[in-house]
């Protein structure tokens, strides 16, 4: 008799359904496993025995096979211990198929039978739903973050003699119910950080919130100490706070990364990574023998920080210009192809030379070739992905010491939603959200310009010998300024504000 009960294999961050198939046959005792299986999958076979027999329900001695299905997926993790066990109880004839059948179980098994936690609960259950199962046997510990997943019922199980007391009829479990009132997306958010603690800088700060408010690339340059990682570090202060689909995105990719917390598993904040500039091109864009999530999949509808941005290697920097173009990274295997969202963004620090002061020559002494080495680490198709650069100054000591604050997150928050509130107006019926996601045809139809305004792109656009593609993000920025003016029209300002974030590469690169 075959025995069949179905369980969900990651693929990136997605899921797909499997069918576990169970077959006893006369032999010698023997207990095999197929379906391209990786290591921990194999290993699965001695805990599943082990579980089984500990929680009373040995195997009579006979020849099992069990084959996960498709065979042509690999499969990875240690989500298939339960249903493996299940699918082994039912070729017996212990349970009933068509009750096991109604299922979808995912769990690892304890050498005891106990039901131990997984990583990517919330991206299986999901996977689950699309595929048309309703019904869903997961660990206890992971019942809160599937829950999530709407339109599921969630069984939250303990351990393997539970789940199959229940399967038989004998207990009766209620779904898992999530209090969704603890997830208040309109709450007020509190940080331990504040923009109002950084005194002076006011351009720097006014290209911060033009960039939250376009979800524009921003770079920032100048000498050591001027409080550019502070800017940087209190960007998501100002951020819109996210939807429940935005949200949803975020934890799926955190849940598969298992960066969870059981005890809150939905991210209600926006995600703010900071990797080291020793980090590696596949642990920033993602990928691996097993694909998984890198850096910027995990900075998704976030921010990505790079700290002196020069100190990364270049070939790492360079695998991140697709990704900021296609706001998704594509990993191919000869097995699969997965794609992981990368929607971010980027915002990267840096000093002008090895010292930090050009161009003060009262401070630098730094030859030329030594600054052209310095600051062509960073190539030009990268900086042409960067819609902001800034050039900080140092802070006097009048700024430093003055006890007015500036304005406070809170403040600055307030003027980059008012923004996105009129993007998301103007682009409600398109398939993006913000200006940065604007593309060429559409650039034309919400990006308009006067004669006058006309006249000084040309202008700019030789002078600054801009790329279609620069011309194309100056006119997105001029886009922003002009919807935190409450602007409906691009105006000469707006575009004079946005070819000065522009102009700083000619000014700083000019060495180079």
């Amino acid at each position: 008799m075959v025995g069949k009960a179905y369980s969900v294999t990651l693929l990136g961050v997605e899921g797909k359904v499997l069918q576990i198939e169970a077959d006893q046959a006369e032999g010698l005792p023997q207990f095999d496993m197929v379906g391209l299986l990786s290591s921990e999958v194999k290993e699965a076979r001695e805990r599943v025995k082990t579980a089984l027999k500990n929680s009373g329900f040995a195997l009579p001695c006979k020849k099992y096979m069990v084959n996960l299905s498709p065979a042509n997926i690999k499969k990875t993790g240690n989500f298939f211990d339960l249903s493996i066990a299940i699918a082994l109880l039912t070729a017996i004839g212990l349970l009933e198929q068509g009750v096991v059948s109604q299922f979808v179980m995912i769990g690892e098994l304890s050498l005891e039978g106990n039901l131990c936690p997984i990583d990517g609960a919330l991206s299986l259950v999901y996977a689950a739903k699309q595929q048309g199962f309703l019904k869903v046997l997961v660990p206890q510990s992971n019942a809160e973050e599937a829950a999530l997943v709407e339109g599921v019922l969630v069984y939250a199980i303990e351990d393997l003699k539970q789940a199959v007391s229940f399967l038989q009829g004998f207990t009766e479990l209620a779904p898992f119910q999530v209090d969704l009132s603890k997830y208040s997306f309109q709450e007020e958010q509190s940080f331990s950080i504040d923009f109002e603690e950084i005194n002076g800088q006011e351009s720097l700060k006014r290209a911060a919130v033009v960039a939250c408010a376009g979800m524009h690339n921003m770079l920032m340059v100048g000498p050591p100490g001027g409080g550019k990682t502070m800017v940087a570090k209190r960007l998501f202060t100002i951020l819109p706070k996210m939807t429940m689909t935005e949200a949803m995105e975020v934890t799926k990719i955190h849940s598969v990364c298992g960066l969870l917390s059981r005890d809150r598993p939905l991210l209600l904040q926006r995600p703010f990574r900071s990797p080291h500039h020793t980090i590696s091109g596949v642990a920033l864009v993602g990928g691996g023998a097993n694909p998984h999530p890198g850096e910027i999949s995990l900075a998704h509808h976030g921010v990505l920080f790079l700290d002196e941005l020069p100190e990364f290697g270049k070939q790492v920097l360079e695998v991140m210009r697709q990704p900021l173009e296609d706001r998704q990274v594509v990993i191919a295997r000869a097995s699969a192809t997965m794609t992981f969202p990368a929607s971010f963004m980027l915002v990267a620090a840096m000093n002008p030379c090895n010292c930090g002061y050009y161009p003060d020559r009262s401070r630098c002494h730094c030859n030329e070739s030594d600054i052209r080495r310095y600051l062509g680490k960073i190539s030009r198709p990268l900086l042409d992905r960067i819609d902001i650069t800034i050039q900080t100054q140092p802070v006097s000591f009048e700024q430093m010491t003055m006890k007015k604050k500036g304005e406070s997150s809170k403040q600055l928050q307030a003027k980059v939603e008012s923004a996105r509130l009129i993007q998301e107006k103007r682009y409600q019926t398109e398939n993006f959200r913000y200006n940065s996601q604007l593309t060429g045809q559409k650039i034309e139809q919400y990006c308009p310009l006067g004669p006058k305004e006309k006249l000084l792109m040309k202008q700019v656009f030789d002078q600054l010998s801009l790329s279609s593609r620069g011309y194309h993000r100056l006119l997105k920025v001029a886009r922003t300024i002009a919807d935190l003016d409450q602007s409906e029209i691009i105006q000469t300002k707006h575009l004079s504000e946005a070819i000065c974030y522009r102009s700083v590469v000619q000014n700083v690169w000019k060495s180079s």
